[in-house]
């Protein structure tokens, strides 16, 4: 039984803005498998509930003419896998979708939900970084927009001020041309487990030079990261064994995992480093590289 005191269900968008202003203790509820779990624990935090599942004014993936992409906050992780627009544009995104939990949470867990409960883990966040995504708020002041990068901003922490709702995601067009992405996770258990490290990398390389590199980890800090040192060492080196190295020893600088009943810091550590040359491997080879 869930110690709920208030709930009150959105008819619409702006219903949900009003009902979140009126009551700014509540807890937005969509997907429900972050906030259903806090209620089973009875959670103080979550006794006033907001629903915003299935609005129509949060879903929807589309795509302009200019190549910029918007995800609607209530979108499933089934939806963004099935999508043609992610596989093609977002590549990245879609694989980390496709590495949450299992089919019964995919089809019901929401792209926005994922971010906005704050976790280091959350397997949205990665690909989120890399592709540069925004996010677009509303509350009764009207809308705003925030890039992801910064979103969150402690462990179980993001930007959101109580009132404000995540409505969508938008992601600025991506170079097409020797252009490439991936995404690794990598958890104790092939299905239904939490991240022990994930990451994402997105690369441009032309005439055998990284002309950009973006990495990202989850679970190497208390946010999920972008590695500014290690994309710094990147810029405008040869896409070779040599660079790739030096990228794995810059990206210490970046990284500051603890340790944690499910894995020691010096072996997220190891991990981090090993997966970084995995991704980015992966993301020259998706590029039409070699390394």
């Amino acid at each position: 039984m869930f110690d709920i005191e208030t709930y009150h269900r959105a008819a619409n968008l702006q219903d949900a803005v009003a009902l979140t202003a009126a009551h700014p203790d509540a807890r937005l509820i969509a997907g429900g498998t972050d906030v259903l779990i806090q209620l089973h624990h009875l959670n103080e935090k979550y006794r006033h509930v907001v629903d915003i599942h299935g609005l129509d004014e949060l879903r929807g993936i589309t795509l302009n003419e200019h190549g910029d992409i918007r995800i609607g906050s209530g979108t499933t992780f089934t939806e963004l896998i099935e999508s043609p627009v992610i596989q093609q544009h977002l590549p990245s995104l879609a694989a980390a979708a496709a590495s949450i939990a299992g089919p019964q949470i995919r089809n019901v867990a929401t792209y926005g939900g994922n971010i906005c409960n704050g976790a280091t883990s959350a397997d949205s966040a990665t690909p989120s970084l890399i592709y540069n995504a925004s996010l677009e708020i509303i509350s009764t002041d009207g809308t705003r927009f925030t890039p992801v990068r910064g979103f969150h901003t402690g462990p179980g922490k993001v930007a959101l001020t109580p009132g404000e709702i995540a409505v969508a995601f938008h992601f600025p067009a991506q170079p097409t041309s020797g252009t490439g992405s991936a995404h690794f996770k990598y958890a104790m258990r092939d299905a239904m487990d939490i991240a022990t490290i994930g990451c994402a990398a997105w690369c441009h390389i032309a005439d055998g030079v990284f002309r950009e590199l973006r990495l990202a980890f989850g679970v190497a800090a208390p946010t999920p990261i972008r590695c500014e040192h290690a994309e710094h060492a990147a810029q405008d080196a040869p896409v070779n064994a040599q660079t790739l190295s030096a990228i794995c020893e810059a990206l210490q600088q970046d990284v500051s995992p603890r340790s944690s009943w499910r894995a020691a810091k010096d072996f997220r550590l190891h991990l981090i480093k090993t997966m970084a040359q995995r991704v980015i491997s992966d993301a020259v080879a998706h590029a039409g590289g070699v390394l």
